[in-house]
């Protein structure tokens, strides 16, 4: 039984946490300002249902990070007709602008003063884990294709939130250790991992930062190598092997839909090794797409209320 200034036991009473203040309180949800550019997240590849869901899922998880968030989805090899089911960047960019500017009409029709737009139409977030030039290339040819005044932001890498990600891949497939700090082995466990990617020398140097951040994750040695470039694989997973790994494992540095079919089968082959899933609608991929968004346009995420 308890009593009016506690429990009768001696047990501790859970008292409401008070609300800090000054430099240590909790900061804010960020919300996206009023009439903030749209972010347009460009999606490489051949369009299709697998690769539209990716971005539905990726976009939803960006509208979490940052309510109010107007997002949309562009893809390199859209169509540029009305109402089509995947709509080209450069298509989805101008339709973008013209909203705009019809927003604008209808408030000065009904009186209201509407200053002159400042700031960009639109940021387009390309979903892409390292730089490719090729496709980054076609993403910049559709933003001077479009009619609207569209801002390019980073690619989504490297970053410590991506080698995140591939632990958590590699780990699914069976192929490492889930955490470091458990005591238990994993008897198909790789000692030696492959990070491969797409789009020539840039993107592999790129993806060697996030591969130090995965290397310093699982202890084990990781190196990187391009997908597209004949011999690559081939010649890191010797490389490996002549270090000592006796057991490889291919982790693919990639969203998805960026690679051409039978990519990754043929690297597995030329590496003798299995492999990880793509990173996919990884969670971390909204909070990345978001946060390329908001330095584009010098908006700070999560800061103190003031």
């Amino acid at each position: 039984m308890s009593s009016p200034t506690g429990p009768a036991n001696g047990l501790p009473v859970r008292m409401p946490r008070p609300r800090q203040t000054g430099r240590h309180r909790r900061p804010e949800p960020a919300v996206a300002p009023e009439g903030a550019p749209a972010l347009v997240l460009a999606v490489p590849g051949a369009p299709s249902a697998a690769s539209r869901g990716l971005a539905e899922e990726i976009i939803s998880i960006g509208r979490s990070e940052l309510p109010g968030l107007d997002a949309r989805i562009g893809y390199l090899e859209g169509e540029d007709t009305e109402e089509s089911e995947f709509p080209s960047l450069s298509g989805v960019l101008t339709a973008v602008a013209e909203e705009r500017t019809t927003r604008a009409e209808f408030a000065r029709a009904a009186g209201h003063e509407v200053p002159a737009p400042t700031g960009p139409d639109a940021v387009v977030v390309p979903l892409l884990a390292g730089p490719d030039a090729d496709l980054l290339r076609r993403v910049r040819q559709a933003l001077m294709d479009s009619s609207a005044a569209a801002e390019l932001a980073d690619v989504l890498g490297p970053h410590p939130l991506l080698a995140e990600g591939l632990h958590v891949r590699l780990s699914e497939a069976g192929l490492a250790r889930a955490d470091r700090a458990r005591l238990f082995t994993v008897a198909t466990a790789a000692d030696g991992i492959i990070l491969a990617t797409t789009g020539g020398e840039e993107a592999v140097q790129a993806a060697g930062i996030t591969g130090m951040l995965l290397a310093a994750r699982l202890a084990v040695p990781v190196m990187a190598a391009a997908l597209d470039q004949e011999g690559s694989v081939a010649a890191v997973a010797a490389e490996l092997r002549g270090a000592g790994a006796v057991q490889l494992a291919l982790a693919p540095y990639l969203i998805g839909p960026e690679a051409a079919d039978g990519l990754l089968d043929t690297a597995c082959k030329e590496a003798d090794c299995a492999a990880a899933e793509v990173l996919g609608a990884y969670p971390a991929l909204g909070k990345l797409a978001v946060a390329q968004y908001s330095a584009a346009l010098g908006i700070q995420l999560g800061a103190p209320a003031q």
